[in-house]
């Protein structure tokens, strides 16, 4: 089941009912995608807005499983990943897909590191080191440093040789870092004013057991979307992590053309993409779309109607 090719099917059912007007492939993607935009965010308005009912005891047994679901569609789009360091700085980029960040934190107990030497599926290799159970315990953290990826320690095959959970990728020649699974501490936010008098006091200043981050913004050698750690000491190339919510990927409905001109939906070209809202919002896509269409060719009614239906379906949802 493709749930972007039968929303297309309905759309175009619709659209062309009374000759409406033509959406080509590239128009529908465009509506697609803000389409899925604007039900992702509805998520969250809706969930905060549930929270609200409930605080203030409005909230009946009835909606019992409401926060419930809306939180796990939330869920579904968390991610987690070591940040990238911004030159040699404590400043940190974050990932090009977060929408919203939940929780930081910083590896702050560095075992060892080193350069892989031989690829080996689940294995890290390294014939300068001397590994043991004591520098190296069952459960210690490998992170290959130039993906990101990581990996547990699952044995300890040799004083040269690692197992590890899952496969790092990590090519020979490639640099890693090893951390210890304890003294992760978590990594608090605070705002710029905040930050700036914390730092004027040795009593109040981030230290390394209790640090902080700054959300910042694009700079002379970052494109934006960066937090910078406090304290400055703390400046590993991947002792920092996130745990995030990302925006959900561009839906991209592909096609092949035929010789009279016609695109047939083929769901196997590599750049298919398909929706990643739940199944029950395919009727809010249909309608949210149908109202971006009516703007794009300029046909009111085509918008009326997915206007229409889209608020009477967000007045039984309220």
């Amino acid at each position: 089941m493709s749930m972007i090719n039968e929303v297309r099917e309905s759309v175009l059912a619709i659209v062309n009912k009374n000759n409406y007007g033509y959406i080509s492939p590239s128009d529908f993607n465009l509506f697609a995608q803000q389409a899925q935009l604007d039900i992702f965010e509805d998520y969250f308005y809706a969930y905060n807005n549930q929270l609200v009912k409930e605080n203030i005891r409005r909230s009946g047994s009835g909606y019992a499983d409401l926060t419930k679901g809306l939180s796990e569609v939330i869920d579904s789009f968390s991610e987690e990943a070591f940040l990238t360091r911004v030159l040699i700085s404590n400043n940190y980029n974050l990932p090009d897909d977060y929408y919203l960040i939940n929780k930081v934190f910083h590896y702050s107990s560095l075992l060892t590191s080193g350069t892989n030497t031989l690829n080996s599926v689940n294995k890290l290799v390294d014939n300068t080191q001397s590994f043991t159970s004591s520098l190296v315990p069952i459960g210690s953290i490998v992170v290959n440093i130039d993906s990101k990826s990581q990996a547990f320690v699952t044995a300890i095959d040799s004083a040269t040789t690692l197992s590890v959970s899952t496969d790092l990728n990590l090519a020979a020649g490639k640099p890693y870092q090893i951390f210890s699974s304890k003294n992760i501490r978590e990594v608090e936010r605070v705002t710029q004013n905040k930050i700036f008098y914390l730092n004027n006091s040795n009593l109040t200043a981030p230290t390394n057991s209790f640090p902080a981050y700054v959300l910042g913004g694009a700079t002379s050698t970052t494109l934006g979307n960066t937090i910078t750690i406090y304290p400055v000491t703390i400046n590993g190339a991947a002792d920092i992590k996130v745990q995030y919510i990302r925006y959900p990927r561009t839906p991209q409905w592909t096609y092949v053309t035929l010789a009279n001109g016609e695109p047939v939906f083929d769901q196997s070209s590599g750049t298919y993409v398909d929706f990643e809202l739940p199944v029950s919002d395919e009727y809010g896509l249909v309608n949210k779309i149908l109202e971006y269409a009516g703007i794009s060719i300029r046909e009111e009614a085509v918008y009326n109607f997915g206007k229409t239906s889209d608020d009477s379906e967000t007045q039984q949802e309220s």
